[in-house]
Order: structure tokens, then C-alpha cells, then sequence
């Protein structure tokens, strides 16, 4: 059985996003009925509504940024009631049995995560539709609890931006004593600087515009270093132990690899596609580099980023809008155009 709830989807690659009624399935025993507050505005948003990527199935209801209260659980659902707040990120199911998921890294599933939008359910095989929408069910596995302290609207952009920076921040144990660098600052780029600082790191910004040294300040960088002067950057070299790159499109690594302290290492976090001719071993054979790459990360780190999140009271720097204005967002976040990124407020849906 199914129900139909309003929600926005892409129809095809070149039309507008526009009204859509998204089928939802009745509770499972094990699932959650979430009303939508908001959700987040990601890049990956605008790349799958455009096939960019090769991969769509439209209609496509975007949206893996979602936060909302809990309006209805399934009879054997134990960690949330009606009226929780709660989140759901950029997967709903994996397969729960593979060496990935076992260790709690749901989003490496060996047999595909399963995720919030443009993909097959893996039990009844309906199309997964996103946070564009009114409500939404998720297997209680894959809900996250809010903390109540923070900024409702602002929560959305951890779910994505937060988490894909957090992970990497952990995997490599980052913390009190380390240096980490930043390339680019959108909206990864402001959460990593966020969270690393939080972390009790050295966080240095590496930017090609000057303008945005106040920003990179406020946000909490110790350090702007203006990647196309040679002098800046040598200044730097033999540093970081860590730098996540935060541009979502092919550039140029090499400048980077020198700054990398003794096992450093530069974890792309926000490239989908080939690097082309940006790597040179000569650059990283000196000081034993590696240039790694990561995306989000599973439920129980993500729990772990949004507690300390509210532990440390952080939140994205967002831009508030209707759901009516989506397509006009699309347009300016190609641009650049917002600090630092877009949630929608479902209420005008």
C-alpha cells in the first residue's frame, strides 16, 4: 500500500523543478513517519536533477538534508516516538551484512547503500524519493536524533556538508596538536573549518580569493593562504597533516602536495569524476604524501558528529527559503551565490 504526498521533483534533465505527488509506502513494522521541516540545498541536488552524473530516474524528488519531527512509528520502532526531532541524511537502507556495513560504514555497502533519492527501495523495489516533500519514511535504522538546543533550520547542511567534512576528521584522528588545511569555502568548506577548529585544531584556509579571508576568520580559521602566491605557499610546505579539499570540480593538486607534513594526507571530499593530470608521485614520494578520497559516513558517526555538534553548539550558516524558489537557487549556487547553503522551509510547500 501506498499514499501520495505533495513534494517538488526535476521531470527530466532541462525542465524546472515543479510540483509533484510522491508515492510513500505505509509503515513497515520497523519504520518512521517524519513530517519535514526543512532541508538542506546540496550541490549533489542540482548534479542529479541535471544527470549530470549519468545515473538519474526521473521524476527525481531531491533532498538528503532533512530534518522534521517524527509524526507516526511502526509497531516494533523503540528509539523514537511521535513528536521527536529527528534527521535523515543522505541514505535510507543498506544490506546490513557486508564487511562495510558490519563496521558501521553504511555508506561503503558492498552491494550499493541504498539512497534517499534516486534509487530503487531495496525490499519493494519503489523508487526512493527526498526531502523536497512533505513527509517521508525511513527504516528506523537509518533516522538520526536531533538535538533540541540547536537551530532547527540551520541542522539540515550536517546532514550532508557536516558529515562528508566530520568523517574524514575522524578517520584520520585529527585532533588537539594537528594542523589541517581547507581548499575552497562553500558550504563544505565552512563546516570543515567549523568542526576542525572545534576539534582544538590549527585550521588554515587555502582560497584563490583574498575577499574571503573575514569570512574564513569568523567562521574560526587561524590562517588565509592565498593559493596563487608561490611565497604564501611556500611558506607553509611540510605542515598539514591533514587538508580536505572541498572543490566540487577538476583542478590542479599539485600546489597542495608540497604543504603536506611527514604522512599527510589530502582527502577529496568534493570532486565526483577524474582528476586528469593533478597528480605527481614526485610530489608525494617526499615525505611518504597520500592523496585519499571520502564521502559522508554511516549512521553511528554521523549520531557522533551531530551530539558533538550540539555539544558545541555548530551549525551551518544558511540562506532560508521557499520551496516555490528552488529553481532560482539552483542558479545562484552555480554562482556561488550564498553563505554558505540554501534549506528550504518546508511550511511554504
Amino acid at each position: 500500500m501506498t499514499f501520495k504526498v505533495k513534494s517538488f521533483a526535476a521531470y527530466d534533465n532541462r525542465s524546472p523543478l515543479a510540483p509533484f505527488q510522491a508515492e510513500r509506502r505505509e509503515l513497515r513494522p520497523d519504520d518512521v513517519d517524519i513530517d519535514i521541516l526543512y532541508c538542506g540545498v546540496c550541490h549533489s541536488d542540482l548534479h542529479q536533477a541535471r544527470n549530470d552524473w549519468g545515473w538519474s530516474n526521473y521524476p527525481i524528488v531531491p533532498g538528503h538534508e532533512i530534518i522534521g519531527r517524527v509524526r507516526a512509528v511502526g509497531s516494533q520502532v523503540s528509539r523514537f516516538k511521535a513528536g521527536d526531532l529527528v534527521g535523515v541524511g543522505c541514505m535510507v537502507d543498506s544490506c546490513g551484512h557486508c564487511h562495510a556495513c558490519t563496521h558501521d560504514l553504511e555508506q561503503y555497502c558492498e552491494e550499493g547503500m541504498t539512497q534517499t533519492y534516486n534509487t530503487p527501495d531495496r525490499r519493494d523495489g519503489l523508487m526512493t524519493y527526498g526531502g523536497y516533500s512533505e513527509r517521508i519514511i525511513v527504516t528506523e535504522n537509518f533516522v538520526l536524533c536531533v538535538p533540541e538546543n540547536l537551530d532547527t533550520q540551520a541542522v539540515a547542511p550536517l546532514l550532508c556538508a557536516g558529515i562528508t567534512v566530520w568523517s574524514p576528521l575522524k578517520h584520520w584522528n585529527i585532533g588537539a596538536g594537528s594542523k589541517v588545511a581547507v581548499v575552497g569555502l562553500g558550504g563544505l568548506g565552512h563546516m570543515a573549518i567549523k568542526l576542525a577548529r572545534a576539534l582544538g585544531t590549527e585550521v588554515t584556509l587555502f582560497t584563490r580569493s583574498p575577499n574571503k579571508a573575514d569570512d574564513a576568520f569568523r567562521l574560526g580559521a587561524h590562517k588565509v593562504v592565498l593559493s596563487t602566491d608561490k611565497n604564501q605557499m611556500n611558506a607553509v610546505a611540510n605542515e598539514f597533516n591533514l587538508i580536505i579539499d572541498t572543490v566540487p570540480y577538476t583542478h590542479d593538486l599539485k600546489p597542495y602536495l608540497p604543504t603536506l607534513a611527514l604522512d599527510g594526507t589530502l582527502v577529496m571530499v568534493g570532486l565526483v569524476g577524474e582528476l586528469e593530470e593533478s597528480i605527481n608521485t614526485v610530489l608525494m614520494q617526499p615525505g611518504r604524501r597520500s592523496i585519499a578520497a571520502s564521502m559522508i559516513g554511516g549512521i553511528k558517526e554521523t549520531q557522533e558528529m551531530l551530539d558533538f555538534c550540539g555539544e558545541h553548539n555548530i551549525v551551518s550558516d544558511v540562506e532560508v527559503i521557499n520551496m516555490q524558489d528552488i529553481n532560482e537557487a539552483f542558479v545562484r549556487m552555480e554562482k556561488s551565490d550564498v553563505k554558505y547553503r540554501f534549506v528550504i522551509d518546508m511550511a511554504s510547500l
